[in-house]
């Protein structure tokens, strides 16, 4: 099937309005097994998963552990899989004052579902996270930026069950992930009320770069993640925003040499410097939560929807 593009039809105009928390950047994490991700999605199935190391609570706690010493509030997307097998780590996450947000079930994207399945799946999801913490989940990012033209009837669907806001559109496009014909700026979909705040990019000479982290940041010198960041926010006229998953702090995780060799680069390459690449951003900029600095935007009264 052919894919769809999104006309200028498919945006309301564009939000551009000064945060709440002046020079404030969201901090994200996406809490995930280190076998959920999309490297090795060819090389584990979900009938694999029991029989694999579990090491999503030592790499979060350690990585709350790092937030906590650098002052740095912030976002957590958790998948409902998470929630179900560890509702302690979820209490933690809250009870440092982090946002608990929503990551989907167990990480499938969004465009190998229908929308019988994507509502089963938030709703499960959802459901997990808020019976474990006792907090409303008013966030959503979709498993590896999966949200394209062809899936657009979701945020119908976030918008039923409660969720205010979505982090799912990367404007740059990558052999990964991208859709580079959405806004910058945080937008409503048209005829949704759920607000979607991109990550952020830059444009330098000839090309888009993906700014707001995740194994760029680890790819990339820290000289230009922070550029990259900094200039991209100000092309925006929006916060920018930083994501990253607790598994890339864990040098000690199992070592997947049946996966493929880009695969491997892209999981493991930079881990060892991460810590430290962590310690100059906290000191940088300032960092808080997704909530908050988009709060002016999360509590308008949408009219004529």
């Amino acid at each position: 099937m052919k894919a769809k593009t999104l006309s200028a039809s498919s945006f309301k105009a564009p939000i551009v309005k000064a945060n709440a928390l002046s020079g404030t950047f969201a901090f994200t994490v996406d809490v995930e097994e280190w076998f959920q991700v999309g490297a090795f999605e060819t090389t584990f199935t979900k009938a694999d998963w029991p029989s694999l190391e579990s090491r999503v609570e030592l790499q979060t706690l350690k990585l709350l552990d790092f937030m906590r010493g650098a002052s740095i509030k912030g976002t957590f997307f958790c998948l409902g899989w998470v929630a179900e097998k560890y509702p302690s780590l979820l209490k933690a996450i809250v009870n440092d004052g982090h946002e608990i947000a929503c990551h989907g079930l167990d990480h499938d994207r969004l465009f190998t579902m229908s929308k019988a399945d994507f509502k089963a799946d938030i709703q499960r999801s959802k459901g997990a996270i808020e019976d474990v913490t006792g907090v409303t989940v008013i966030g959503y990012r979709a498993p590896s930026f999966s949200l394209t033209p062809n899936v657009w009837w979701v945020y119908d669907l976030l918008d039923s069950e409660g969720f205010k806001y979505s982090s799912s559109l990367y404007p740059v496009k990558t052999d990964h992930y991208g859709m580079e014909s959405a806004p910058r700026a945080p937008f409503y979909p048209a005829n949704s009320s759920i607000v979607e705040i991109p990550m952020t990019v830059c444009d330098v000479p000839f090309r888009r770069l993906p700014a707001s982290g995740g194994g760029y940041f680890r790819l990339m010198p820290y000289w230009l993640s922070r550029y990259l960041l900094r200039n991209g926010a100000k092309q925006s006229s929006a916060p920018a925003i930083f994501y990253m998953h607790p598994w890339e702090m864990d040098t000690d995780q199992p070592y997947v040499k049946e996966a493929p060799l880009l695969s491997r680069f892209r999981h493991y390459q930079g881990q060892a410097r991460l810590p430290a690449k962590l310690t100059r951003l906290a000191k940088d900029f300032s960092w808080g939560r997704m909530q908050d600095i988009y709060e002016n935007i999360l509590t308008e009264v949408k009219v004529g929807k």
